[in-house]
């Protein structure tokens, strides 16, 4: 038998073999069949990826080098307020970098640099996987790819991006030197700060030329590069800082790895405070605080990423109005500025500092901030920093929690006219830790209703009806009021959250009032409303804006309930009496914190939300200070310039405009004067667990017309504290008495006979208005 006769008879068999198999068998490829494919597969691709590379150029440097303005315009359109984001870039040598800051920022950034070939698969195919997992989305570009995104091609976000930045990695890697390419990556990386490339960061975050750098900055400023905005440490929030610092190690950790350090130098190394940011050329007075706010808003809500918005090129229309900007920087200088005489009292009317913002509530649209006096000269913006406790403006967010509960843990109901024990430093029972706070003056009201205890700003009344509602919801309701969930103090493991340890910005607490005003529905503010870039070709880059649409915070009836009780905060027997000057229907409520460290007022009126928080900061320490002293005043309380402020600029803002009315849907009728707090009601000395009712069991009320109690003074208070605006310390707070010409150092009793009425805040040098 021939060969071809044995091959024909073997595949003669194997066919007969195949022909005898179940159908869904014979439906199977052979492994014949099936290896073929897969070599053909596999050289079609080699064979692709062989056309594409040598297709695809290296091109010319992107247009990043000749980048433009940035402009920004008030909201309406035409109005400029400032122009930024010219490049402030100097390119350097390798040879001027620091061996230890290069070795630095491989180790942060790419820790097979020096071995791959422009690429790494394995940190790719890793990269791609942890995305599938959920664990967000993974990069896992090298420093030669990241190079080349910066240098010749776009931050775009697609995949013909990407493959076209996979093959000219691979090109430059063969005709660059990593030495070149490490130092064309650091030329053209983005550090914040408004700094392009490693010799302007040195500049920007340590004020030396960057061959000065010592290890423990040019680590720093390597762990910049994943999040240059978010993780520098004198603008970040708390747990940003605390990011930024875990990324610090991580770079200095992996030089261990790598074998560029010793343990012991690593060890020995301590974390480089950067110097406080300086501000940018036409950024002064009230600009670079709006920019700041619209910058924030862009790279927060993903709009843009910084290093996109940072080239230039953009004009950015923003929600802001600048008849109401300049009246929100009138008020702060004619309430309190003008109040103020650092030569005369040097040691306590310097470093007094306003954090204000101002939200239409129907829209979410930021219409005004106020982040300080001139960014020129203060390049904070105060606005956005959440690192100052709010005190007493939180009981509103303790009693909307209460209502949405309707009933306390244990079944008992809530309601605005709900009765508590409100005897000073009660202890708070059922609470996750022991907690008794004084009240103002540490004055017993007894028997009250929370409408009255808002009124006055009952301390151990609130901190008993928050942990009646569930400290769980009430972190809820703030979170969805308004408030970050990643603000520090809204731990549900401390009873003392209910009292106003949280630490948002002024923004943040201006959102969480907009949505009480807009009954119930949430926007999360915003500050610009268009955003456009016309490229030297003609086209022109319009980014899709975010969706502003409402969400549902709290039911209606439960935020017009709220709105109702803090109506009654701004009249003459509330602590919010000196916003009745802006003869408008309004609700509010002040806060004062812990040995006087800050003070505040958020209020509205149906059409305009504003927030108003006052503190002093030493200049270099960053440490908070007491605001008592100030102005010559024995103490500074929220009803007081915070509550000025407000009424000062809300006046001017809703000049020539009409008067708009509430329009509450409570579901209950108005309190009847019966139920104000009884003539003779006893004192109580031992804690309530809970709400009581009247004798009838329905819930006691009170009345929109009923006096309130005298203003007394309060036992000292501890001692200041400072914490810094990266790691303030949360302490439970509580509202702060107003000053009296006759201090007393003992408790006074609630008052037995029925409190006579007062004429509202003293305009005196002496004594401001009560507040709380």
């Amino acid at each position: 038998m021939t060969l071809s006769t044995r091959r024909q008879a073997k595949r003669a068999a194997r066919r007969e073999a195949r022909r005898a198999l179940p159908l869904w068998r014979r439906m199977l490829p052979t492994w014949r069949i099936t290896l073929g494919t897969l070599t053909a597969l596999l050289l079609l691709a080699v064979g692709a990826f062989a056309v594409l590379y040598v297709i695809v150029p290296v091109p010319d440097p992107n247009a990043h080098a000749v980048a433009q303005n940035n402009i920004y315009l008030y909201a309406d359109g035409t109005t400029e307020i400032a122009r930024t984001g010219a490049v402030n870039r100097t390119d350097v040598t390798i040879d001027q970098i620091p061996l230890q800051t290069q070795q630095a920022v491989v180790s942060a950034e790419d820790r097979t640099f020096y071995q791959n070939r422009g690429i790494d698969l394995k940190g790719m195919l890793r990269a791609g996987w942890n995305t599938l997992l959920g664990k967000g989305m993974q990069g896992g570009s090298t420093i030669t790819q990241q190079y080349v995104k910066n240098y010749y091609l776009t931050q775009d976000q697609t995949f013909e991006r990407k493959g076209r930045e996979l093959f000219i990695a691979l090109k430059v890697d063969q005709q660059r030197s990593k030495n070149e390419i490490l130092a064309g990556y650091l030329n053209s990386s983005y550090f914040g700060r408004g700094a392009y490339g490693i010799q302007s960061a040195a500049h920007a975050y340590y004020g030396i030329d960057v061959s000065q750098l010592t290890l423990g900055q040019g680590a720093y400023l390597a762990s910049l590069l994943q999040a240059p905005s978010l993780y520098d440490v004198k603008t970040a929030t708390p747990a940003n800082r605390e990011k930024a610092v875990a990324r610090w190690n991580y770079a200095l950790d992996g030089m261990v790895q790598l074998g560029f350090l010793t343990t012991a130098d690593r060890n020995a190394t301590t974390f480089p405070e950067p110097i406080d940011p300086q501000p940018a050329t036409g950024l002064a007075g009230q600009a670079g605080y709006l920019v700041g706010v619209a910058d924030d808003y862009l790279i927060s809500s993903g709009t843009i990423d910084a290093a996109t918005l940072k080239a230039g090129g953009w004009r950015i229309t923003t929600t802001f109005e600048k008849p109401r900007q300049d009246a929100f920087v009138k008020a702060v200088q004619d309430e309190l500025t003008d109040e103020l005489d650092p030569k005369a009292r040097p040691t306590t009317d310097t470093d007094v500092r306003v954090a204000g913002a101002s939200v239409d509530p129907a829209t979410g649209r930021v219409v005004a901030v106020y982040g300080g006096p001139d960014y020129a000269k203060q390049p904070f913006n105060d606005a956005l920093r959440q690192d100052n406790q709010i005190g007493s403006t939180f009981k509103p967010i303790d009693l909307a929690a209460g209502l949405t509960a309707q009933h306390t843990v244990d079944g008992r109901p809530i309601t605005t006219e709900t009765r508590y024990d409100g005897t000073s430093e009660r202890p708070v029972t059922g609470g996750p830790t022991p907690y008794a706070p004084p009240n103002e003056d540490n004055v017993d009201y007894g028997n009250i209703t929370l409408r009255y205890a808002m009124v006055k700003s009952v301390n151990s009344v609130y901190a008993q009806e928050g942990v009646d509602a569930g400290l769980a919801r009430v972190r809820d309701t703030a979170v969805k009021l308004g408030i970050p969930d990643s603000v520090r103090g809204m731990d549900p493991a401390n009873t003392s959250m209910t009292l106003g340890t949280a630490t948002p910005s002024a923004l943040d607490l201006a959102g969480a009032y907009a949505t009480l005003a807009n009954h119930g529905q949430a926007h999360t503010p915003w500050s610009v409303q268009k955003l456009e870039r016309v490229n030297p070709g003609g086209a022109v880059d319009v980014p899709k804006m975010p969706d502003h649409k409402a969400t549902d915070a709290v039911g209606r009836n439960v935020a017009d309930s709220v709105t109702d009780v803090l109506r009654d905060v701004v009249s003459p027997r509330g602590t919010g009496a000196a916003a009745l000057a802006l003869g408008r229907p309004a609700a509010g409520k002040t806060g004062t914190t812990d040995a006087n460290l800050s003070a505040w007022f958020a209020g509205y009126t149906p059409e305009l939300t504003t927030a108003v928080g006052l503190f002093r900061e030493n200049p270099k320490s960053h440490a908070k200070e007491p605001l008592a002293g100030t102005a010559g005043l024995t103490r500074i309380n929220g009803g007081a310039f915070p509550t000025k402020i407000w009424t000062d600029y809300m006046t001017a803002a809703l000049g020539g405009t009409p008067t708009q009315q509430f329009d509450l849907q409570t579901g209950h009728t108005d309190p009847g004067p019966d139920n104000w707090p009884t003539t003779g009601a006893p004192t109580s000395s031992s804690p309530s667990a809970g709400p009581s009712t009247t004798s009838t069991g329905a819930p006691a009320t009170t009345p929109s017309h009923a006096p309130s109690a005298p203003a007394t003074t309060e036992q000292p208070g501890p001692g200041p504290v400072t914490p810094s605006p990266q790691n303030p310390q949360p302490t439970p707070t509580q509202e702060q008495p107003s000053p009296s010409s006759r201090p007393t150092q003992t408790r006074p009793a609630r008052p037995s006979e029925p409190p006579t009425a007062t004429a509202g805040p003293s305009g005196t040098a002496v004594a401001p208005a009560p507040a709380r």
